[in-house]
C-alpha cells in the first residue's frame, strides 16, 4: 500500500477537515496496529480526474472496500475512510454467523450491547425501541421476539441483541434490535471521518442521497438542468465531463435538490451505441463536493468499456416506481429510469444551493432540515478503533427495506434449522424423517432459490456444494435420503434448470446421471439396469454411475455436502472472517 512520509506535501479539499496525507496515513498506522493487511488491489483513472480504488484484507478478501476521488490520494483515503466505517459498525460481518463461541462470549457486538430474554408469550420485551419506533416497525403488533433474534449469534437462549442510539430530539439513549438495524438499513447511514461532526456530516449526506434519488426515480421527477456557468465555477469536474462527452457519453448535470431542500445533486450518463443510461446521485453542503462526488461515482470500479450494462429509458413509470426497481438501484444503479426524468420543462426550478460551513455547521443544518420533515434521527457514535464513525438510522428515510420484510424476508428466519441442515451430511435419520423435514421447509415458506449459505450466514469460500447450493437443490437430496423418487426427480429437474450455472463441471454431469437413472428408476416399464450400466458407464463415467446408484439406493446421502460444526470451522473462508472479526472484539475490550 501506498506509504505517506512526514514530509509529504500537505493536500486540503473541500469537506475534509484534515489534509489527505495525514487522514492516509493515520488509518494505515492504525490498520496495521489492529492487525489488518490491506492491500489496493486495483486502481482505475478512465478519465481525468476521476479516479477510483479497490483496497481488501489480503487475509480474508471479504473485508473490501472501494473509493473514489478526483485524484489519486483523494481516492485512497475515500476507500480508507470507508474501510474503518464498515470496521466499526461491523458491516463486513452484518450477513454471516459468528458462530456459537462468539455468540456466547461476553458481547457479540459491542460492550454496551443490552440484551432482552425471550418470553414464552413471545411477545416484544419492554425496553427495546422507542413509541415511535414500535409504531414504525410493528404497525400491527404481529412481530414476534425470535423474529428479532440477529443473525450474527443466533442465540434465542441469550434473547433479542439491542443496541443502544441516541435520539437526536431529546438525547435519550433508545435500544435498537440488531435483527432490525440489519434487516432494513443495511449499509445507509454509515461512515467514517477525521472528526465526529464531518463522520456524521458523511453519514446524512448518504441518506439524504438515497431518500431524494428513490423520490425523485419512484415519482418519474423531472430535474433542472444545472447551467454550464455554474459547472464552469469546477473546472476538474468540467474536465471529467468534456472528456466523457468526446469518447461519445453524452452527459446531463441536474439539480436535485427538489427546489433548494436537499443538499444532492443527479449527473446522467447516457450510451447511443446500446441506447442506455445510467443515473449517478451524490450530496454533501458543498455545492462543488456533491457534483464532484456524484460525477466520479459514475464511474467508480468502472473503465469506459464498462458502460454498456445498463438499461435503456423507459415510459412504463409504474414499472419504474416498482420496489424490485428501486432496490435494483441501491444495489448497483442499474435499474431503469424514466424518460420523464429528461423533459424540458423540469418540475422545479433550478437553485444553487450552498448548505455548507464547518463540519460542525453543516450537521447543525443537515438536523434542521430533518427537523422540518418531522422525523426522529438516531446516531450511533464509535471511536473504539481510534478513528471517528457512526451510524445513522433515519426511520421513514434511511430505510433501504419495508418494515415488513421483518416479517416477511427476516435474514435470521433460517437460523433455527442451522444445526439441523450442517449436520445432515452424516445424519442417519429414517426415511420418512428426510421427507418430514422437505415438509417443514414448505410450511416456514422459505424460498426454493435462497442458496443455503445465505440463509445460514456462512462465508462458505467458492470451492465446495456448500457455496452454490440452494434450498430447491437441498429438497432434492432430501428426497432422496428419504426415497422419494418421483419428488426427488422433480427437484433434481428443477436443480439442473434453475442452479446448474453455479455448479462445477463433475456436479452437472452428475445430476445429468442422476436424473437420468431417476427416470429409469421411475418409468413404468420394469428395466434391469444391468442392461444400461455399460452405457451409462460411457456416458457419464463408472465412477459417477457408481456414485449416483449409492445416492438412489439409499447408501450414500447428501453427495458433495460435508458436516459442519457450530463454529463453522471446516469452512476456512469463514474461519478468516472470523480472525478479522475478533481482531475488532480485542480492539472493543481494549477502549
Amino acid at each position: 500500500m501506498q506509504t505517506i512520509t512526514p514530509t509529504t506535501p500537505q493536500t486540503f479539499i473541500p469537506g475534509k477537515d484534515a489534509a489527505l496525507e495525514d487522514s492516509i496515513s493515520r488509518f494505515q498506522q492504525k490498520l496495521t496496529q489492529l492487525g489488518f493487511n490491506i492491500e489496493e488491489a486495483s486502481w482505475l483513472n478512465p478519465v481525468p480526474n476521476v479516479w477510483s480504488v479497490h483496497i481488501r484484507d489480503k487475509d480474508c478478501p471479504l473485508c473490501f472496500t472501494n473509493g473514489k476521488g478526483a485524484t489519486r490520494k483523494a481516492a485512497l483515503a475515500s476507500a480508507l475512510g470507508e474501510y474503518f466505517e464498515r470496521l466499526s459498525t461491523n458491516y463486513f460481518f452484518a450477513d454471516f454467523y459468528l458462530g456459537k463461541t462468539i455468540a456466547e462470549s461476553d458481547f457479540v457486538h459491542y460492550p454496551n450491547e443490552r440484551w432482552f430474554p425471550v418470553s414464552p408469550d413471545n411477545s416484544l420485551p419492554e425496553g427495546i425501541l422507542d413509541p415511535h419506533l414500535h409504531a414504525f416497525y410493528d404497525p400491527d403488533q404481529s412481530l414476534t421476539a425470535t423474529e428479532l433474534v440477529d443473525l450474527q449469534s443466533g442465540n434465542v437462549d441469550r434473547g433479542i441483541c439491542t443496541l443502544p442510539f441516541v435520539r437526536q430530539s431529546d438525547r435519550e439513549t433508545v435500544y435498537i434490535p440488531m435483527n432490525i438495524i440489519g434487516n432494513l438499513y443495511v449499509s445507509n447511514g454509515m461512515s467514517a471521518g477525521n472528526n465526529r461532526n464531518e463522520a456524521r456530516v458523511q453519514a446524512l449526506s448518504e441518506i439524504f442521497e438515497r431518500f431524494v434519488k428513490n423520490r425523485i426515480i419512484a415519482e418519474a421527477i423531472s430535474l433542472p438542468e444545472i447551467p454550464q456557468a455554474m459547472i464552469d465555477l469546477y473546472p476538474s469536474v468540467k474536465e471529467a465531463i468534456t472528456t466523457l462527452e468526446a469518447e461519445g457519453f453524452p452527459i446531463f448535470a441536474y439539480d436535485a435538490s427538489l427546489g433548494g431542500q436537499y443538499p444532492v445533486i443527479c449527473v446522467v450518463l447516457f450510451n447511443p451505441t446500446n441506447g442506455t443510461c445510467f443515473a449517478s446521485f451524490g450530496a454533501h453542503p458543498d455545492f462543488g463536493v456533491a457534483l464532484e462526488r456524484t460525477v466520479t461515482e459514475l464511474l467508480q470500479g468502472r473503465s469506459l468499456k464498462d458502460l454498456d450494462v445498463f438499461n435503456a429509458p423507459t415510459f412504463d413509470n409504474e414499472e419504474v416506481g416498482e420496489y424490485t426497481n428501486l432496490e435494483t438501484h441501491f444495489i448497483d444503479s442499474s435499474g431503469l429510469i424514466s424518460w420523464d426524468l429528461f423533459k424540458q420543462q423540469a418540475d422545479y426550478e433550478f437553485v444553487g444551493w450552498d448548505f455548507s460551513g464547518t463540519s460542525e455547521e453543516e450537521f447543525a443544518t443537515m438536523m434542521t432540515i430533518f427537523n422540518k420533515e418531522e422525523v426522529e434521527v438516531y446516531i450511533a457514535d464509535y471511536t473504539h478503533l481510534g478513528v471517528d464513525a457512526c451510524r445513522i438510522l433515519v426511520p421513514g428515510m434511511s430505510d433501504i427495506y419495508p418494515a415488513e420484510d421483518l416479517v416477511l424476508a427476516n435474514n435470521s428466519m433460517g437460523q433455527h434449522l442451522r444445526d439441523t441442515i450442517l449436520s445432515l451430511p452424516s445424519s442417519q435419520w429414517q426415511p420418512e424423517e428426510y421427507l418430514a423435514f422437505i415438509e417443514q421447509i414448505d410450511q416456514e415458506g422459505l424460498d426454493d432459490f435462497v442458496r443455503v449459505r445465505e440463509l445460514l450466514g456462512m462465508a462458505t469460500g467458492s470451492n465446495n456444494v456448500w457455496s452454490s447450493l440452494r434450498v430447491g437443490e437441498l429438497k432434492s437430496m432430501l428426497a432422496l435420503a428419504g426415497g422419494d423418487l418421483d419428488q426427488a426427480l422433480s427437484w433434481v429437474e428443477w436443480t439442473q434448470e434453475f442452479n446448474a450455472s453455479l455448479l462445477s463441471d463433475e456436479r452437472r454431469n452428475y445430476y445429468r446421471c442422476l436424473q437420468t437413472l431417476l427416470l429409469m428408476q421411475v418409468d413404468a416399464e420394469e428395466r434391469d439396469p444391468e442392461q444400461y450400466n455399460p452405457v451409462f458407464n460411457r456416458m457419464y463415467g463408472a465412477d459417477t454411475v457408481a456414485t449416483v446408484w449409492s445416492n438412489i439406493r439409499g447408501i450414500q446421502r447428501f453427495h458433495g455436502l460435508f458436516d459442519v460444526d457450530q463454529d463453522l470451522t471446516q469452512l476456512s473462508t469463514h474461519c478468516s472472517l472470523l480472525t478479522a472479526y475478533n481482531k475488532l472484539q480485542a480492539a472493543k475490550r481494549l477502549a
